[in-house]
């Protein structure tokens, strides 16, 4: 822990940062600790932080467990301290809850993914990374490459249907990953069917946690059938190696035993002729002496033909056993060929009914379409009337104003006239 701390002040020193008290303080803490975990958890580190740490952890081989979380880690800052973890051979456990990672954490979060072959628990927990679909498939593509990562927490990231659709791809590619947890996204009821399409190529996922994403109670279910009956046979595989792991020692154990008792026999028979051939001249009580000694060791023959037969059932019984787990995984096969032709065929009825939903829109659009058409020419019409009446309008408006110009002119002219008479009688 020491050496952590005096490596991070003399990078600190050389790129000229001034060292974070916080940082610091939970680097005194962790050496008091004498521990291999270190929980930097709620300091706000600054992108020149982040790139010391990066430097750091890059050299670092004691720290197996880094706490990242609630850490308000800038779009830079994650880029530079994640990249510093790309070839760290002994962080196994890394934690970045509540960053607020989006884009560019997704996609160097694949390339930690895709070079590290340490890491065995991420957590990323209360982030962004399925905002962006693009950078989010670049995450995934980092999940198909890796081999080692065992559990991966993705709870509260905004992950939709399509990042669903993405991570099921890489599912099926990747055999190592056990532990999923995708709580309180919104992956929906598409999301949810890939991920079943997924769990049907994947034989290494045994639990798998969807609550809070929108998705129908029965494709809940068939998710956890599914993982129910990975962890089944990942324990019905487990015991079957470990018994025949058993039945083979014991096998070998026997057939050396058997290989030493009868090079043991083969030698007391050697020595035993010897010993004959040279007292062929002694008396007869010596050769009755020999004649015991053979019985007993045809008895010792005897009894070693007893425990050979006895193996020979022991290992009778071990292949039946065998036969017995060859049949119960032909049963296993059938039921899940079973299962599939039911999704085929749920599948194929479920593109029939878009099927006839698209034909009708489709209908219900050229209708709309046509209805749309009759209004605009109705609207053309009445406008061109509209324009008839106003034009008539004017010419009306016109012809009243000349009438009345007529009018007001003859009036004139007849007072005039009234007038004049008038004036010549005085």
């Amino acid at each position: 822990m020491e050496d952590f701390r005096r490596i991070y002040l003399r990078l600190c020193k050389e790129g000229g940062v001034e060292p974070q008290e916080g940082v610091v303080a939970q680097l005194q803490e962790s050496r008091s600790a004498q521990g291999s975990r270190l929980d930097l958890s709620g300091q706000s580190l600054s992108a020149d932080t982040c790139s010391v740490l990066a430097k750091a952890f890059h050299k670092d081989t004691v720290f197996t467990e880094v706490s990242l979380s609630d850490c308000m880690l800038s779009e830079e800052g994650a880029r530079v301290l994640l990249s510093g973890l790309f070839d760290n051979t002994t962080v196994k456990v890394l934690d970045l809850k509540g960053n607020n990672l989006r884009s560019s954490g997704a996609e160097v979060l694949g390339q930690l993914l895709a070079q590290n072959k340490t890491l065995r628990r991420l957590v990323l927990e209360w982030n962004a990374l399925g905002v962006w679909d693009e950078a989010f498939s670049l995450f995934c593509s980092g999940l198909v490459s890796n081999c080692a990562l065992t559990q991966l927490d993705l709870r509260n990231n905004q992950i939709n249907h399509h990042g669903a659709s993405a991570l099921a791809l890489a599912l099926k590619r990747n055999s190592t990953l056990e532990v999923l947890d995708l709580r309180w996204n919104n992956i929906g009821l598409l999301g949810g069917r890939s991920m079943l399409e997924a769990l049907q190529n994947n034989k290494s996922i045994v639990q798998l946690e969807m609550a809070g994403n929108n998705i129908p109670s029965d494709t809940l279910k068939a998710l956890e059938q599914a993982t129910g009956h990975n962890s089944d046979r990942r324990s019905t595989l487990r015991e079957s190696r470990s018994r025949t792991q058993v039945l083979s020692k014991e096998i070998q154990t026997l057939k050396e035993e058997k290989g030493r008792q009868f090079l043991s026999l083969m030698e007391t028979i050697d020595r035993q002729r010897d010993e004959m051939g040279r007292s062929s001249r002694s008396t007869s009580s010596q050769i009755g002496q020999l004649q015991e000694a053979l019985n007993e060791r045809k008895s010792a023959v005897n009894s070693l033909t007893a425990k050979l037969q006895m193996t020979e059932a022991a290992l009778a019984l071990s292949e039946q056993k065998n036969q017995n787990m060859g049949e119960l995984l032909s049963r296993l096969k059938a039921e899940k060929e079973e299962q599939r032709e039911q999704h085929s065929k749920a599948r194929k009825k479920e593109h029939e009914d878009a099927v006839l939903r698209q034909g009708k829109l489709l209908r219900d659009i050229q209708s709309l379409t046509d209805t749309n058409g009759q209004l605009k020419n109705n609207v053309e019409e009445m406008e061109r009337r509209c324009k008839s009446q106003q034009q008539l309008i004017f010419e009306l408006k016109q012809e009243l104003t000349t009438s009345t110009a007529e009018l007001k002119l003859r009036l004139a002219q007849a007072e005039g006239g009234a007038y004049k008479p008038t004036s010549g009688r005085k």
